[in-house]
Protein backbone atom coordinates (compact mmCIF):
# COMPACT_ATOMS: atom_id res chain seq x y z
CA UNK A 1 0.00 0.00 0.00
CA UNK A 2 1.37 3.34 -0.61
CA UNK A 3 2.97 5.85 1.51
CA UNK A 4 1.30 9.29 2.46
CA UNK A 5 3.12 11.99 1.30
CA UNK A 6 2.07 15.63 1.69
CA UNK A 7 3.80 18.51 0.66
CA UNK A 8 3.48 22.19 2.04
CA UNK A 9 4.36 24.93 -0.83
CA UNK A 10 4.93 27.93 -0.36
CA UNK A 11 6.35 31.35 -2.88
CA UNK A 12 9.90 29.90 -2.99
CA UNK A 13 8.15 26.84 -4.97
CA UNK A 14 7.01 28.73 -7.83
CA UNK A 15 10.18 31.30 -7.87
CA UNK A 16 12.21 29.38 -9.98
CA UNK A 17 9.34 29.76 -13.15
CA UNK A 18 9.62 33.51 -12.54
CA UNK A 19 6.43 34.23 -10.10
CA UNK A 20 7.36 37.09 -8.65
CA UNK A 21 7.19 36.66 -4.53
CA UNK A 22 5.70 39.18 -1.81
CA UNK A 23 8.50 38.53 0.71
CA UNK A 24 12.13 38.62 -1.02
CA UNK A 25 14.09 42.21 -2.04
CA UNK A 26 12.37 42.80 -5.07
CA UNK A 27 9.57 41.31 -4.48
CA UNK A 28 5.90 42.92 -4.54
CA UNK A 29 5.32 44.23 -1.34
CA UNK A 30 8.04 46.29 -2.26
CA UNK A 31 6.01 47.59 -5.20
CA UNK A 32 2.50 47.22 -3.64
CA UNK A 33 2.00 47.52 0.23
CA UNK A 34 0.22 44.12 1.51
CA UNK A 35 -2.37 46.00 2.99
CA UNK A 36 -3.30 47.93 -0.31
CA UNK A 37 -3.54 44.57 -2.12
CA UNK A 38 -3.51 41.39 -0.52
CA UNK A 39 -5.80 42.51 2.10
CA UNK A 40 -9.46 42.70 2.92
CA UNK A 41 -9.53 46.40 3.94
CA UNK A 42 -7.61 47.19 0.94
CA UNK A 43 -10.11 45.70 -1.33
CA UNK A 44 -12.98 47.15 0.16
CA UNK A 45 -10.84 50.50 0.10
CA UNK A 46 -10.19 50.41 -3.61
CA UNK A 47 -11.39 47.11 -5.36
CA UNK A 48 -10.69 48.68 -8.82
CA UNK A 49 -6.88 48.81 -8.11
CA UNK A 50 -6.93 45.35 -6.09
CA UNK A 51 -9.04 43.50 -9.45
CA UNK A 52 -6.31 45.12 -11.92
CA UNK A 53 -3.71 43.81 -9.60
CA UNK A 54 -4.57 40.36 -10.05
CA UNK A 55 -5.82 40.49 -13.68
CA UNK A 56 -1.54 41.55 -14.39
CA UNK A 57 -1.16 38.42 -12.17
CA UNK A 58 -3.20 36.00 -14.27
CA UNK A 59 -1.78 37.55 -17.46
CA UNK A 60 1.39 37.26 -15.85
CA UNK A 61 0.78 33.10 -15.36
CA UNK A 62 0.56 32.63 -18.89
CA UNK A 63 4.12 33.85 -19.54
CA UNK A 64 5.55 31.26 -17.28
CA UNK A 65 5.79 27.45 -16.59
CA UNK A 66 6.14 24.69 -14.30
CA UNK A 67 9.66 24.06 -13.18
CA UNK A 68 11.42 20.83 -12.43
CA UNK A 69 10.58 21.31 -8.37
CA UNK A 70 7.22 21.39 -9.59
CA UNK A 71 7.39 18.10 -12.07
CA UNK A 72 9.26 16.44 -9.50
CA UNK A 73 6.34 16.91 -7.05
CA UNK A 74 4.04 15.60 -9.90
CA UNK A 75 6.01 12.51 -10.39
CA UNK A 76 6.03 11.56 -6.77
CA UNK A 77 2.55 10.17 -7.64
CA UNK A 78 4.22 6.74 -9.09
CA UNK A 79 4.96 5.75 -5.60
CA UNK A 80 3.10 7.76 -2.98
CA UNK A 81 -0.35 9.00 -2.16
CA UNK A 82 0.49 13.07 -2.82
CA UNK A 83 -1.65 15.79 -1.27
CA UNK A 84 0.06 19.33 -2.33
CA UNK A 85 -1.36 21.81 0.07
CA UNK A 86 -0.12 25.34 -1.31
CA UNK A 87 0.04 28.75 0.02
CA UNK A 88 0.23 29.80 -3.77
CA UNK A 89 -2.48 30.94 -5.85
CA UNK A 90 -1.05 30.17 -9.04
CA UNK A 91 -1.80 26.92 -11.12
CA UNK A 92 1.63 25.27 -11.63
CA UNK A 93 1.34 22.42 -9.63
CA UNK A 94 -1.65 21.15 -11.53
CA UNK A 95 -0.23 22.25 -14.82
CA UNK A 96 2.47 20.05 -13.99
CA UNK A 97 0.66 16.74 -13.38
CA UNK A 98 -0.14 17.30 -9.48
CA UNK A 99 -3.55 15.63 -9.46
CA UNK A 100 -4.56 16.51 -5.63
CA UNK A 101 -4.04 20.01 -4.52
CA UNK A 102 -5.19 22.27 -1.83
CA UNK A 103 -5.16 25.68 -2.16
CA UNK A 104 -5.63 27.49 0.93
CA UNK A 105 -4.99 30.79 -0.27
CA UNK A 106 -7.50 30.49 -3.57
CA UNK A 107 -6.89 30.39 -7.02
CA UNK A 108 -6.13 32.98 -9.25
CA UNK A 109 -7.84 31.25 -12.74
CA UNK A 110 -11.01 31.44 -10.83
CA UNK A 111 -13.61 34.24 -9.52
CA UNK A 112 -16.42 34.36 -6.91
CA UNK A 113 -19.02 36.51 -5.39
CA UNK A 114 -17.42 39.32 -3.36
CA UNK A 115 -20.86 39.26 -1.19
CA UNK A 116 -20.15 35.11 -0.68
CA UNK A 117 -16.73 34.53 -1.78
CA UNK A 118 -16.92 30.69 -0.88
CA UNK A 119 -20.21 29.77 -1.85
CA UNK A 120 -19.82 27.08 -4.75
CA UNK A 121 -22.70 28.30 -6.69
CA UNK A 122 -20.35 31.73 -7.70
CA UNK A 123 -17.19 30.02 -7.84
CA UNK A 124 -16.56 29.87 -11.53
CA UNK A 125 -13.13 28.99 -13.91
CA UNK A 126 -10.98 31.96 -15.98
CA UNK A 127 -9.97 31.87 -19.00
CA UNK A 128 -6.13 32.60 -19.34
CA UNK A 129 -7.03 35.58 -21.19
CA UNK A 130 -9.73 36.49 -19.30
CA UNK A 131 -9.86 39.86 -16.96
CA UNK A 132 -12.06 40.47 -14.43
CA UNK A 133 -14.02 43.70 -14.50
CA UNK A 134 -15.79 46.21 -12.72
CA UNK A 135 -19.22 46.24 -12.73
CA UNK A 136 -19.30 42.26 -13.81
CA UNK A 137 -21.54 40.68 -11.72
CA UNK A 138 -21.04 37.17 -9.82
CA UNK A 139 -24.69 35.22 -9.81
CA UNK A 140 -25.63 36.50 -6.69
CA UNK A 141 -25.82 39.88 -8.34
CA UNK A 142 -22.73 41.15 -6.30
CA UNK A 143 -19.21 42.26 -7.88
CA UNK A 144 -17.08 39.51 -8.91
CA UNK A 145 -14.29 39.23 -7.17
CA UNK A 146 -10.65 37.37 -7.27
CA UNK A 147 -11.11 33.97 -6.05
CA UNK A 148 -8.33 35.30 -3.29
CA UNK A 149 -8.16 34.37 0.54
CA UNK A 150 -6.70 37.77 1.40
CA UNK A 151 -5.68 38.68 4.89
CA UNK A 152 -8.64 39.39 7.12
CA UNK A 153 -10.36 36.43 5.76
CA UNK A 154 -10.92 32.91 7.10
CA UNK A 155 -9.02 30.55 5.37
CA UNK A 156 -11.74 28.10 4.81
CA UNK A 157 -9.44 24.87 3.30
CA UNK A 158 -7.27 24.78 6.46
CA UNK A 159 -8.99 21.92 8.17
CA UNK A 160 -8.95 19.77 4.95
CA UNK A 161 -5.42 20.29 4.73
CA UNK A 162 -5.04 19.71 8.40
CA UNK A 163 -6.89 15.95 7.68
CA UNK A 164 -4.28 15.28 5.34
CA UNK A 165 -1.25 16.57 7.68
CA UNK A 166 -2.61 14.07 10.36
CA UNK A 167 -2.60 11.14 7.84
CA UNK A 168 1.21 11.93 6.51
CA UNK A 169 4.15 9.67 6.84
CA UNK A 170 6.21 11.69 4.83
CA UNK A 171 5.98 15.66 5.11
CA UNK A 172 7.82 17.73 2.60
CA UNK A 173 7.89 21.78 3.34
CA UNK A 174 9.21 23.63 0.31
CA UNK A 175 9.51 27.54 -0.32
CA UNK A 176 7.87 28.55 2.74
CA UNK A 177 9.01 30.87 5.26
CA UNK A 178 6.79 29.43 7.90
CA UNK A 179 5.20 32.95 9.09
CA UNK A 180 2.12 33.08 7.53
CA UNK A 181 -0.69 31.50 9.51
CA UNK A 182 -2.73 29.33 9.84
CA UNK A 183 -0.71 27.81 7.00
CA UNK A 184 2.48 27.67 9.11
CA UNK A 185 0.40 25.86 12.15
CA UNK A 186 0.12 22.60 10.00
CA UNK A 187 3.43 21.25 10.93
CA UNK A 188 2.19 20.80 14.59
CA UNK A 189 -0.19 18.22 13.18
CA UNK A 190 2.39 16.30 11.76
CA UNK A 191 2.21 12.58 13.05
CA UNK A 192 5.70 11.96 15.58
CA UNK A 193 6.37 8.93 13.70
CA UNK A 194 6.51 11.13 10.18
CA UNK A 195 9.47 11.69 8.24
CA UNK A 196 9.90 15.68 7.75
CA UNK A 197 11.36 17.30 4.81
CA UNK A 198 12.27 20.75 4.40
CA UNK A 199 13.43 22.46 0.64
CA UNK A 200 14.65 25.92 0.98
CA UNK A 201 17.88 27.78 0.01
CA UNK A 202 17.90 29.94 3.16
CA UNK A 203 17.13 28.81 7.09
CA UNK A 204 13.81 28.73 8.40
CA UNK A 205 12.77 28.03 11.68
CA UNK A 206 9.88 25.03 11.75
CA UNK A 207 9.05 26.55 15.25
CA UNK A 208 8.84 22.88 16.14
CA UNK A 209 10.96 20.08 17.72
CA UNK A 210 10.14 17.49 14.91
CA UNK A 211 13.17 16.13 13.65
CA UNK A 212 13.78 18.07 10.31
CA UNK A 213 15.59 16.81 7.37
CA UNK A 214 17.21 20.01 5.92
CA UNK A 215 17.71 20.39 2.12
CA UNK A 216 19.29 23.79 1.88
CA UNK A 217 18.98 23.66 -1.87
CA UNK A 218 15.94 26.11 -4.16
CA UNK A 219 13.16 23.76 -5.36
CA UNK A 220 14.29 22.15 -8.51
CA UNK A 221 17.37 20.73 -6.93
CA UNK A 222 15.66 20.27 -3.88
CA UNK A 223 13.10 18.06 -5.09
CA UNK A 224 15.66 15.93 -7.14
CA UNK A 225 17.44 15.40 -3.81
CA UNK A 226 14.55 14.83 -2.10
CA UNK A 227 13.68 11.91 -4.98
CA UNK A 228 16.93 10.33 -4.22
CA UNK A 229 16.76 10.07 -0.76
CA UNK A 230 13.79 8.23 -1.28
CA UNK A 231 14.59 6.14 -3.57
CA UNK A 232 17.62 5.42 -1.10
CA UNK A 233 15.17 4.45 1.14
CA UNK A 234 13.54 2.18 -1.60
CA UNK A 235 10.75 5.01 -2.10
Amino acid sequence: MKKNLVVLSGAGMSAESGISTFRDAGGLWEQYPVAQVASIEGYMRNPELVTNFYNERRRQLQEVVPNEGHRGVAALEQWYNVTVITQNVDNLHERAGSSHVIHLHGELMKACSSRDPYDPRYIRALRPDEDIHMGEKAGDGSQLRPFIVWFGEAVPEIETAVGYVQQADIFVIIGTSLNVYPAAGLLSYVPRRAEVFLIDPKPVDTHSSHSVHVIRKGASEGVRELIQILEKGEL
